[in-house]
């Protein structure tokens, strides 16, 4: 077992990450004083694959008072479901000492965090994530929220976590198209950030693909390394944490204009990825071999949804409610080369519009 430790001063707190590490997870907890009180979120998905092994590793009890299941979906992530969550922990008696555990992928970890950050104005929570993404990416960094119908996360917090557990064998459950969706995440942090790791997700993505946990560990570990050291100097998004937007100007509006039914988030990721990497080449950023390295990688990330039906149009439209948004400029995050972006205000709308263009199928720009 591995330990990262994200670097935030009194709010400072451990990752561990390991394959089989899910029956430590009440000694990590009692380690720092938090497994006396507590309230597990989850979906209903994982609960029937893992939520007996829980219980039985938190001592709760079988009836389940407080094991709190929610729908599993993107489209259950609104106040409606927190609201039932507040529910639910004042029926069973939660008080202020009550840690708050997310066990489930990204949305179960944003719906429990923000619960968290606004119940009794505050609760310890805990982050368990088992899904890849939600491994490397959601479960760190403290932003937690809900949707609104006019975009996506733009009800929400920053409120960190206590402690994180990673355990990669729960991966082993997980279908194709969530493994892939994570995928998209983890290529993201090679573009932005380490162009040696990038490299090295383009050598061993098969090996990746299927779920080789040495490997998975390595990757993950490398994946929260690098956004905690984002996290630590620049919490609240302010400049640099932005970078880990690369991908998602577009593709929170992929999701926005089709309702977050159509594409899981990794996915609407990746298709984001690939058109800002468009739009990278064209404002004369990335050169044209890197643009096709990135391509040819991306390419290896699966995608059943289809992009029919959506129009350049809407998906401009929606991308002008992105939270990056200052002084109604969108902000977007381009690649310079692999493993460096830049934040970009000046954008022009040409430049933009060729790369929505290039990703619903119009390949003439």
């Amino acid at each position: 077992m591995n330990q990262i430790k994200v670097e935030l001063g009194e709010r400072s707190y451990p990752i561990f990450i390991g394959t089989g590490i899910l029956p430590k997870l009440k000694e990590m907890l009692d380690s720092i004083g938090l497994g006396r009180s507590v309230a597990v979120i989850t979906n209903t998905t994982v609960d029937k694959l893992y939520g007996s092994q829980l219980r039985a590793i938190l001592q709760l009890s079988a009836e389940g008072e407080r094991f709190i299941v929610i729908p599993d979906g993107e489209r259950f992530k609104v106040l409606k479901t927190v609201e039932g969550i507040y529910t639910r922990l004042l029926e069973v008696g939660c008080e202020r000492n009550t840690t708050i555990l997310a066990f489930g992928g990204g949305v179960v970890g944003d719906i429990a965090g923000f619960a968290a950050a606004t119940f009794l104005r505050g609760v310890p929570y805990v982050q368990v994530p088992t899904t890849l993404l939600a491994q490397v990416d959601s479960s760190v960094g403290g932003k937690v929220g809900v949707n609104h119908p006019k975009g996506k996360n733009l009800i929400g917090a920053f409120y960190q976590p206590r402690l994180v557990c990673i355990d990669v064998s729960v991966l082993q459950t997980l279908p194709e198209r969530e493994l892939m969706a994570g995928l998209a995440e983890v290529v993201k942090y090679g573009v932005i950030w380490d162009a040696d790791f990038f490299n090295f997700l383009a050598e061993n993505f098969r090996k990746l693909v299927g779920l080789e946990f040495a490997m998975m560990e390595k990757v993950v570990q490398r994946c929260c390394e690098i956004k905690s050291e984002v996290v630590a100097q620049d919490e609240r998004e302010k400049n640099l944490r932005m970078i880990l937007n690369f991908g998602h100007t577009v593709g929170h509006a992929l999701e926005a204009v089709t309702g977050y039914k159509r594409f899981r988030h990794g996915e609407a990721v990746a298709l984001g990825m690939r058109s800002e990497a468009k739009m990278a080449l064209a404002r004369g950023f990335l050169s044209r071999a890197e643009f096709e390295k990135l391509e040819n990688l991306l390419n290896q990330i699966k995608i059943k949804a289809t992009l029919q039906g959506i129009e350049t149009d809407a998906l401009h439209s929606a991308m002008k409610l992105d939270k990056k948004v200052r002084d109604g400029k969108l902000r977007i995050v381009l690649p310079k080369k692999l493993g460096q972006v830049v934040i970009c205000d000046d954008v022009e709308k040409p430049i933009i519009m060729a790369g929505l263009r290039y990703l619903v199928g119009d390949r003439r720009s």
